[in-house]
């Protein structure tokens, strides 16, 4: 399998793509994104766009994959409606029709989130962003992640989320004993969209009991 990786420095993404360049099933990864992963591997090459909207001159560039974990996101808190959907649904969408374009077959995989389509203002965006991204890939999942727990030293690039990271790290064991599908740790998340990459998975919408099953799958 090769792979298109959006969103290499951020959490999650930093856990795809461990789990990706350990994987020997997945043969190549192209990470896009505004700058360097700051790894290096034989697998690995990357497209650095300081401009994430310009998708322009490089259908050559994203021809011959198979599957795209689309790992970018940005919190709402104190955006505008506006601009949060600009930067989560327009962003999203504009990739993912430049994909669609050269790689129609290809395998799509939106990490949203839990509680998307309620009626709060970003769950309705991604809501709508999940949509569209179903109507357009034959083949698309959308992972709706809840709780992520770095397992590897995966660092947020949100503050908050670093400082919440922190402080709950006591209370995991306690929470995994009790709602074991609050949570997933990054080798988990990497290893479950694989799994939906590479061999489908029973729904599109993948919640959390979903991903914990995709990861234990053997």
């Amino acid at each position: 399998m090769k792979a298109i990786l959006f969103g290499a420095t951020g959490m999650v993404g930093q856990g795809v793509l461990r789990e990706c360049l350990r994987d020997d099933g997945v043969e190549r990864v192209l990470a896009i994104g505004r700058r360097p992963s700051g790894q290096a591997h034989p697998k690995l090459r990357e497209l650095v766009r300081p401009d994430m909207f310009d998708v322009n001159g490089i259908d050559a560039e994203l021809q011959g994959y198979d599957a795209c974990f689309f790992c970018l996101g940005v919190s709402s808190a104190g955006m505008s409606e506006a601009e949060y959907t600009r930067l989560t649904h327009d962003l999203t969408l504009r990739w993912a029709n430049a994909l669609a374009k050269v790689n129609p077959a290809m395998t799509f995989l939106y990490v949203s989130g839990a509680g998307t389509g309620g009626k709060a203002m970003w769950a309705r965006v991604k809501g709508r962003t999940e949509a569209e991204l179903l109507a357009l890939f034959p083949s698309a999942y959308m992972v709706r992640l809840g709780a992520l727990v770095p397992a590897h030293g995966e660092v947020s690039r949100t503050p908050w989320v670093r400082i919440a990271t922190v402080i709950a790290r006591p209370l995991i064991p306690l929470v995994r004993a009790i709602a074991p599908d609050v949570l997933i740790g990054t080798e988990e998340l990497g290893r479950a969209m694989i799994r939906a990459a590479r061999g489908g998975a029973p729904n599109r919408l993948l919640e959390m009991r979903d991903l914990h099953a995709l990861a234990s799958a053997h």
